[in-house]
Formats: C-alpha cells, sequence, structure tokens
C-alpha cells in the first residue's frame, strides 16, 4: 500500500508542465458562460433554514436548490473541497486529509505549509480551472483548496495564496474587477471563498450568537457579489454556484474524551487528531501492531471505533492503496478522541470530521444561472456530483474517469438556452 502510494506521488512529480491559456481566451472560449464557484466553509445543509440569509434566498428562489450535500471521508476542508473541484473522491484524488503523510512519512501535506499547499505533486485528478486552462479558457481564485499549484504543470492564470485577514468585500470586489476586463482576457472560471463561519462556528459552537453573526455577514457579501453582477453586461451570462464542504455540530467536552495512549503504547508512530477523528501512520507496513492497536482500542472505548482502512463502510471509499492511514479511529457523532492528553482541545465549541453519513456534516448546494430551472428544490447529492455540472456549463469534456454523476445535476441544465 505505501509503496503504492509513493509511486503515484513520484509520477505526479515529474509531469511535464503543460501550457495554460497564457492569460488570454481561445477564440473558441469567448462567447462561453461565466461560472463563479463561491465555496462557504462549515455552511450546513440546514443553516440556511434557521437564519437570516435572504441573499442565498435569492439565489434559491431563482436558482435550484440540494436539500443536503453529501461530503466524503474524512469530512474535512481539504478533502471536500478538491472532491468538488475534481468530482473524484480521496482515494482517487490523493488529498486525503488536511494534514497526511507520503507513504513512507518522509514528507507531509498541511494546510499550515504553504510550500506544500502550493507543490502540485501531492494533487491527482483533473480539477475544473485546469481543464479550463489546457483549454484556453482563462481562470482566476479567490482561494480554493488546489488553486495556489501548478497542478499538472498548468497554472491558473489569476490567484491568491490563502491570507485570512483580507476582508470578504475586498474578495467580492476583485471578483467584479475580473468580470470587468476585456473579453480576451476575462476569467471564465472564477472561484471565491469565505472561511467566516467554519472560523466562528468552530470556537463558539453551532447556534452561537458569533456564528449567526458570521452567517449573516457572508450572505450581505453574496449579496454584494450579486449586485455587482447585476450592474455588468455580462451578467446574463453568469452562474452563480454555491457549495460548502461539511457541516459542524457541537462538541461533548466532558469525561467522554478518549485519549488513544492510555491505552496504546504510540511510540514511533505518527499520529494525525483532530477530535472528531485520529490517524495513525506507520513508516512501514505491519499488520499485528495495527490489528493490535485497533483491539486494545475498541475493547476500551464506547464512543467509537478504530478499524483499517480494508474494515471502513463501503460508502466512504476508502481504497486500501490510496494513502489512508494504517488505523484509523473514528469518534461517534459529538464524541472526541485525541492521541494525548496535551493534544486535548476543550477551549473550542463546534467541530466536524465525524462520519459522512452523519447529519450535522452535510454541507450546502445552490445554484443560478440562465440554463438553470428557477425556485426548485431537489434531493440529496454528493460533493462529487458537483464536478460535472460545473464542466457541463462551460462546456467542456470530461476528459478523465471521475466518481461524480454525470446526469445528477446536469439533467438540469435547459437544454434550449443560451449560454
Amino acid at each position: 500500500m505505501k509503496r503504492i502510494w509513493a509511486l503515484c506521488f513520484l509520477l505526479a512529480a515529474t509531469v511535464a508542465a503543460a501550457s495554460g491559456s497564457e492569460g488570454v481566451n481561445a477564440p473558441a472560449q469567448r462567447d462561453k458562460p461565466y461560472v463563479v464557484l463561491i465555496s462557504i466553509d462549515g455552511f450546513r445543509w440546514d443553516f440556511q433554514n434557521r437564519h437570516h440569509t435572504p441573499s442565498l434566498d435569492r439565489v434559491a428562489a431563482n436558482g435550484v436548490r440540494a436539500e443536503r450535500m453529501i461530503p466524503v471521508f474524512p469530512t474535512l476542508t481539504f478533502p471536500n473541497h478538491y472532491s468538488i473541484a475534481t468530482g473524484l473522491y480521496p482515494a482517487r484524488h490523493r488529498l486525503i486529509g488536511n494534514t497526511f503523510p507520503n507513504g513512507d512519512l518522509s514528507a507531509w501535506y498541511s494546510l499550515r505549509r504553504p510550500e506544500a499547499v502550493q507543490n502540485g505533486r501531492w494533487y491527482a485528478g483533473e480539477p475544473v480551472w485546469v481543464a479550463a486552462e489546457k483549454a484556453g479558457m482563462v481562470t482566476a481564485a479567490y482561494y480554493f483548496v488546489g488553486t495556489e499549484a501548478d497542478i499538472q504543470g498548468v497554472p491558473m492564470t489569476y490567484w491568491h495564496p490563502f491570507d485570512a485577514s483580507v476582508p470578504g468585500l475586498d474578495r467580492v470586489r476583485q471578483v467584479i474587477d475580473w468580470l470587468s476586463m476585456p473579453e480576451e482576457r476575462r476569467p471564465h472560471f472564477i472561484t471565491l471563498y469565505f472561511e467566516d463561519v467554519d472560523t466562528m462556528t468552530h470556537g463558539y459552537g453551532p447556534g452561537s450568537e458569533q456564528s449567526i453573526a458570521a452567517i449573516e455577514r457572508v450572505d450581505s457579501y453574496l449579496g454584494a457579489l450579486m449586485d455587482g453582477i447585476d450592474t455588468l453586461p455580462v451578467a446574463d451570462d453568469v452562474y452563480v454556484v454555491i457549495v460548502s464542504d461539511h457541516g459542524l455540530i457541537e462538541k461533548k467536552i466532558d469525561d467522554s474524551i478518549f485519549v488513544i495512549d492510555t491505552v496504546v503504547d504510540l511510540e514511533g508512530l505518527s499520529i494525525v487528531d483532530h477530535g472528531a477523528a485520529a490517524f495513525i501512520y506507520f513508516a512501514a507496513p505491519d499488520q499485528a501492531r495495527a490489528e493490535a492497536i485497533r483491539d486494545a482500542i475498541n475493547e476500551r472505548w464506547e464512543f467509537g471505533r478504530a478499524m483499517l482502512p480494508a474494515e471502513a463502510p463501503e460508502a466512504w471509499r476508502l481504497d486500501v492503496d490510496a494513502g489512508f492511514a494504517d488505523v484509523i479511529v473514528q469518534a461517534d457523532p459529538g464524541y472526541l478522541v485525541y492521541s494525548t492528553e496535551n493534544r486535548v482541545q476543550r477551549r473550542s465549541r463546534g467541530d466536524h470530521g465525524w462520519a459522512p453519513e452523519v447529519e450535522g456534516m452535510h454541507a450546502s448546494f445552490l445554484a443560478m444561472g440562465p440554463r438553470l430551472p428557477k425556485g426548485e428544490t431537489i434531493g440529496p447529492i454528493d460533493v462529487v456530483d458537483v464536478y460535472p455540472l460545473l464542466m457541463a456549463i462551460l462546456d467542456l469534456p470530461v476528459s478523465t474517469s471521475i466518481d461524480g454523476d454525470p446526469d445528477r445535476l446536469t439533467k438540469l441544465l435547459d437544454p434550449r438556452g443560451g449560454n
């Protein structure tokens, strides 16, 4: 398993640089529509129903809204964003966590390491912007997982490294400026990201005054964006697609917190923990030790389960050769697990990372544009289903095998529409 993952890592590092749009839309791309893909990190599927969100309600009334969107495992920011962008489960796009090692633990990817985040060799699959750039279509990003890297050697035309200090309205103004550019240089695919809801709901919990204020603040950003788009000559050709990566629920900060090293010797192992789950990595395969750790945890813990990747629920899609942890320790909803006592976090109130089937982990999806129905609510979708829709709107071929349902969202597009 580890050797196969390491080989994929090496191959990704040796991909020859491919040419992108070089900042100019090819003539064949200039009449195509525009897509603004907006991520509201941590915006749970039911937040729109519970809180005052006139701008989101405006999108729902003029477009389509999914009842909920089911995230991938693990229900963390980086794997889910990249699944939205590629239509692949993490086992195939290789972004298996916010923090994880390569096969022999000699290198680590982490959201807190710009040198890793901006290194294209960590990313498999073909995200929308890479397909677009390869087709001669200009793209731009005000944050989105993967947009800082030259994936397949193809950079986005315009992008910003993540900086949480940039005000939301400044990000909105940049998107409007991009859509105001001359036709030959105007991006047709743009991403926009807001972390406010995730940050405040982590810190204070769902339903808190701070979380609600963040929801209303981001909704106001969306209103400013749509008002700005409405003033542009291209307004009738713009699609607004809004997604989130996961939901959040209240943490149980009490005596039920499970600390792994109270029952298992972790010497020589690498552990990534974040409360809802812990991932135990070995430098070399050791089936007997992995099973012993699994059994020791399961014998002493009533609020979760330790498992080997091959034992995970089928719906999680954990290919055993994809570099997942040797032992996965998953807490029940709301319960917490950490590797050691000094890793325990008791101050924050909300979290995510529980199993994808947990309702509180479910995300949001809304979209509006000239070929989409107005005021339609559809049933649950999966995060991997968004990619085919984005590609269809941009009239780009899906040239690689994907995991998303090619028809679940694309069938909503009116074939008689203009753009």
